[in-house]
């Protein structure tokens, strides 16, 4: 596909993914409590178990300050210290993500669910819209599997197993906040559109200047 094909298709994926998530804002604004939102909740929390609490639990844990902050960190040293020195500054900036995603949720000012409603497994401090677990496993998980396809000259093994292990988390984690009383389904939708819109936005810039010589270490 020519190259101005492709910015054209990322700007329209990425207005259209604004778009999608305008409108579930001022939805859930006007709808603090859907009744779809309720009925996902009693139906994902209908079976639970102390097993699957502490798994669930597992898969949000990696969300959670500061094992986030930890995570970012450890990953970003990891990559600069086999002299991957682009990709450890693109995966430093992914913590700016927290301060947008605080700046949403102040301004919508969404209340948690409570055990009026559903089962509480986890207790939060923030608000609940949009869900920032799902916002930065989107994120920082998606762009993890933008580098393993790029990165051609690490072992075939390395990049699968990381790629499977971001594709695991990415998929599992918007049912574990559901799962765990921490949000309600439109939360996790909202994190997840504002997730992708992010990075769409990362990979561009990431990927801009390797087009002729991709995987090439920087």
């Amino acid at each position: 596909m020519p190259m101005n094909n492709k910015r054209q298709l990322l700007q329209l994926s990425i207005l259209a993914l604004t778009l999608a998530f305008i409108i579930l804002t001022y939805y859930i604004s006007v709808n603090p409590i859907p009744s779809f939102d309720l009925q996902i909740s009693l139906f994902v929390q209908k079976y639970h178990s102390d097993v699957l609490d502490k798994i669930m639990l597992a898969i949000s844990l990696f969300g959670e300050l500061p094992y986030s902050l930890v995570m970012v960190f450890i990953v970003a040293m990891t990559f600069h210290r086999y002299k991957y020195l682009r990709e450890s500054y693109f995966i430093l900036s992914i913590l700016s993500s927290g301060l947008l995603i605080l700046l949403i949720k102040n301004i919508i000012d969404r209340p948690r669910p409570t055990e009026f409603y559903v089962r509480l497994v986890e207790i939060n401090r923030f608000q609940s819209y949009p869900s920032g677990h799902v916002l930065s496993y989107i994120l920082f998980f998606g762009f993890m599997i933008v580098l393993m396809r790029q990165l051609k000259d690490l072992s075939p093994a390395t990049r699968n197993i990381i790629s499977y292990i971001s594709v695991f988390f990415m998929t599992t984690i918007a049912f574990s906040r559901v799962y765990l009383g921490a949000h309600w389904f439109s939360d996790t939708l909202g994190g997840f559109i504002l997730g992708l819109i992010c990075l769409l936005s990362l990979r561009y810039f990431y990927l801009k200047p390797l087009l002729k010589e991709p995987g090439k270490k920087q």
